[in-house]
């Protein structure tokens, strides 16, 4: 991008608008989840079917975040982001309609490529900021994506409950949520190509620091996706806890993860990246164990806040380390968004696979082995601690990008 110099008010403005765009985002997420049963029984699918189904947005994010970065280099970042924030939020639109298992295959294949190619935009351009004021804000923009989705979910749920048609609702949703998106767009830093700057490929292999900063995100993600989908049938299904409590353990560690990404940032500004990383994967290996040597619900539900806990900042870490770690930033963080997509994608079914064949305490065990390499891999997230100035020293005009 080209070299461009804005003073602390803008960076700061733009720090905002990029914090709404990731909301927006989350709100999107959440919008749609909440209504997935309704979309079930709309397109008149199975069980088996919607789990195929739910594949496709993965696999249209691994596929289109790579164009990404192309997109940013043609129109301007602050364009693409405008443009690719309103197909994400307009395509939550797509799933309700559809009326069969193909057109909802083919309905979820774009809202996932839509989704992923906003998440790398909205990263990249998070990153820059984050370089620009000298210090982290990258766990609190993946904190405020988690209220975004909290928010979303609440609103969903309120329509569920009144039982409202789930098109009407998204239509609703997807006109507020993209007005806001563009909008805040308004705001972000307008970085454009340099005269002399060639395009990136619009499909390559990601560098191979990338590869190494995305396996931290791997374990992180894969421990998130466990439990996430798994924490409550830990509780009822080995501790014999209520469905009530069950769901409180999940909804316990979704809350812990966002509390922990909103004030993350000021953790990674006084110890690094890789320390903060490294005590994360501590606590998250402590968790796990907590969780596979349980023997009443009140240790499990321990566990897995302690597993929220130390994971939370790693996903948003990876990221920023990605972002600083090659002269293209766009196809680094696509490169690490698109294994934290597979992990997200693999992990549920992992853990029901291994449980299947052995039990929930063996799967759990392999969470916990995926904690411990947070430990032992943090230092390839040097990256992101990189040039950063020391807490409280910041310039009055902020210079533009490396190129």
């Amino acid at each position: 991008m080209s070299e461009v110099v804005y003073d602390e008010v803008e960076v700061r403005r733009a720090r905002y608008a990029v914090a709404a765009v990731f909301a927006v985002h989350g709100a999107v997420t959440g919008s749609f989840a909440t209504r997935v049963p309704w979309i079930q029984d709309h397109a008149s699918v199975s069980a088996g079917q919607l789990g195929l189904a739910l594949a496709f947005p993965a696999l249209g994010a691994s596929l289109a975040m790579p164009l990404a970065g192309s997109i940013s280099h043609r129109f301007g970042a602050r364009n693409a982001l405008r443009g690719l924030i309103a197909l994400w939020s307009l395509s939550l639109v797509l799933p309700s309609l559809a009326p069969n298992l193909l057109t909802l295959c083919l309905a979820l294949f774009v809202y996932g490529a839509t989704a992923g190619m906003a998440d790398v935009a909205m990263n990249a351009l998070g990153v820059d900021v984050e370089n620009r004021l000298g210090r982290s804000i990258m766990s609190g923009l993946h904190g405020l994506w988690s209220a975004g989705a909290l928010i979303g979910s609440a609103a969903g749920t309120l329509a569920a409950h009144l039982g409202a048609d789930a098109r009407l609702h998204h239509v609703l949703a997807a006109g507020v949520l993209t007005a806001l998106g563009v909008a805040s767009c308004a705001w972000v830093l307008d970085l454009q190509p340099g005269e002399d700057e060639e395009p990136p490929p619009r499909f390559a292999l990601p560098p191979r620091s990338a590869l190494l900063i995305g396996a931290v995100g791997f374990c992180a993600v894969f421990a998130e996706g466990a439990s996430l989908d798994w924490s409550a049938v830990y509780l009822r299904d080995r501790l014999e806890a209520s469905p009530g409590l069950a769901a409180a353990c999940t909804t316990g560690f979704t809350l812990t993860m966002a509390i922990a990404r909103l004030v993350g940032d000021k953790v990674v500004d006084r110890y690094g990246s890789v320390r903060t990383v490294r005590v994360g994967g501590v606590l998250a290996t402590a968790g796990g164990l907590l969780i596979v040597l349980a023997s009443h619900p009140a240790a499990a539900m321990a566990g897995f806040a302690l597993m929220g806990l130390g994971i939370a900042v790693v996903v948003p870490l990876c990221f920023a380390a990605a972002g600083r770690s090659g002269p293209n930033p766009s196809l680094a963080i696509a490169g690490v968004a698109t294994i934290t997509y597979t992990s997200g994608l693999v992990a549920p079914s992992a853990i029901g696979g291994i449980a299947e064949a052995t039990s929930l305490t063996v799967s759990f065990g392999l969470v916990t082995v995926l904690a411990c390499g947070l430990v032992l891999f943090a230092g390839v997230l040097r990256a992101g601690d990189r040039d950063r100035p020391k807490v409280g020293r910041r310039p009055s005009a902020v210079p533009g990008p490396r190129t």
